[in-house]
C-alpha cells in the first residue's frame, strides 16, 4: 500500500489543510523516506487558526486561537518546508 508513488503539486491557491497534509505526509517516513515527492511554487504557508466574529455594522475581529505543528513539532508558519521540486511560474505567461 505504502509502495505506490505518491507526488504533491501546492500552489499559491492552496490553503492550510494542504498544509497540514504536506506536513504529516512530510513526516511519515517509510525506510527513512518521505512518503511523498513534494513541488511547489511560492507559496504563503500558514500555521496558526483564527476565530472570526462579526461584531455587526460590517465590522469583524480575527483573533488567532492555536497554531498547528507537524507531526514532528515543526511550525511552518511564515517560513514553510522546503519542496523536493522548486516550481517558478513562467513569466512570460500571465496564465501559468
Amino acid at each position: 500500500m505504502y509502495d505506490i508513488p505518491l507526488i504533491v503539486l501546492i500552489n499559491k491557491g492552496s490553503a492550510s489543510a494542504s498544509e497540514i497534509v504536506s506536513g504529516a505526509l512530510r513526516d511519515n517516513k517509510i525506510n527513512g523516506k518521505s512518503r511523498a515527492l513534494f513541488a511547489w511554487g511560492n507559496i504563503i504557508w500558514q500555521g496558526t487558526i483564527q476565530q472570526a466574529d462579526d461584531l455587526g455594522n460590517g465590522a469583524g475581529l480575527h483573533i488567532t486561537i492555536a497554531k498547528w505543528l507537524t507531526p514532528s513539532g515543526i511550525w511552518v508558519h511564515g517560513k514553510g518546508l522546503k519542496p523536493d521540486i522548486e516550481v517558478a511560474l513562467d513569466t512570460k505567461d500571465p496564465k501559468s
